[in-house]
């Protein structure tokens, strides 16, 4: 096929990312958009000249028949939607949080081995400008032998009563809120530039009463080549930035021969071990779309794949081993104890 057929599940907020993308890969093309809210659905049809809306997904799935499909729900949704597109074997992109734990993920996984169908986890913090550089100087040596990393995450969305009500409110009622939503993110990061991880340590707290899950803590990984790497998590406080949403955070990565500093602009900092002096690193980087345009580059990793069989990572199955990560993570919360992890599907050249 020459262009991929796209059809959309969810118009919520986080969505209008997603279509947008969709809209500006030309060997894509939206044919439909469902949402149990119509008027929703119709909105986003509108904006992004899409010819089909639907309020029932098996409606839209049997009539539209499409290439491709993308699920932008809540978590608790995940896994019936996979079911009806991997029963029809049509390749599928699903949004993090991924369902709503382990056993579902697992279970979603299965579903689609046993179709032998495609089921991608939309996480895209990795095709993130400022990491696919990182990454390129960890790579050239410029920071030599990495000893330690940290990630200061301070997006200031959560506090008083209306914390994400406006945006994202479902948020609120999240049991598990800031490492299965949010910090899940920088696990597959953080795999993604210093590899698989040996063991994790955590402390989790809630500050804002309204809500259910945890919103801030510490959590400590420990990865199979020596690096230690910090995140420091707090939804309510903040940092400097024009849009605190753009990187939601700094990070520092530490090795013997610099560091690099991420801001929140984007911007990438080296200072040479031994001096007082930081120089910008230039690199590429379209700040089009959501943070970095990563929602695209993650789009269009999805379609080169179909469509010219290049490799493409996070699958569901190997995306299993962020979540045994995240459990592990919750598990030490509980007990203060350090714990090990299998981390047995990390792929050493991965995106």
């Amino acid at each position: 096929m020459s262009k991929l057929r796209v059809a959309t599940i969810g118009a919520g907020y986080f969505s209008r990312f997603h279509h947008d993308a969709w809209s500006r890969i030309d060997d894509a093309s939206l044919v439909a958009v469902c949402d149990q809210d119509a008027a929703k659905a119709r909105e986003y049809a509108d904006r992004w000249s899409v010819p089909n809306v639907y309020t029932d997904v098996d409606a839209m799935l049997d009539t539209v028949r499409p290439d491709l499909v993308d699920i932008i729900t809540p978590p608790h949704t995940h896994l019936e939607l996979i079911r009806k597109t991997t029963g029809r074997k049509i390749p599928t992109v699903c949004q993090k949080a991924f369902c709503t734990g382990i056993s579902e993920a697992e279970e979603a996984a299965k579903l689609a081995a046993d179709a032998q169908t495609l089921l991608v986890v939309h996480e895209n913090f990795r095709f993130q400008p400022w990491y696919r550089e990182i990454r390129r100087q960890i790579e050239a040596g410029r920071v030599g032998t990495v000893y330690q990393a940290g990630f200061r995450m301070r997006p200031g969305d959560g506090q008083g009563p209306r914390a994400y009500l406006d945006r994202q409110p479902y948020f609120q009622k999240m049991e598990r809120f800031l490492v299965h939503e949010t910090a899940i993110h920088f696990v597959d990061t953080f795999r993604y530039l210093f590899g698989p991880v040996d063991a994790v340590m955590a402390r989790l707290t809630r500050l804002n009463p309204v809500i259910a899950g945890e919103d801030a803590g510490f959590i400590l990984f420990e990865f199979a080549n020596g690096v230690r790497a910090m995140f420091d998590g707090n939804r309510l406080g903040d940092h400097l930035a024009d849009d605190r949403r753009l990187t939601m955070g700094e990070m520092l990565v530490e090795g013997s021969e610099g560091t690099i500093r991420l801001d929140g602009y984007g911007r990438l900092f080296f200072r040479s071990f031994g001096t007082n002096v930081k120089s910008e690193i230039a690199y590429e980087r379209n700040m089009e779309g959501f943070a970095g345009d990563s929602v695209l580059a993650l789009q269009r990793h999805v379609v080169d794949h179909l469509l010219q069989g290049t490799p493409v990572v996070n699958t569901a199955a190997d995306y299993l081993a962020n979540l045994r990560i995240e459990a592990a993570i919750y598990a030490s919360a509980g007990d203060g104890m350090l714990k090990t992890v299998r981390d047995d599907s990390f792929a050493e050249g991965a995106l």
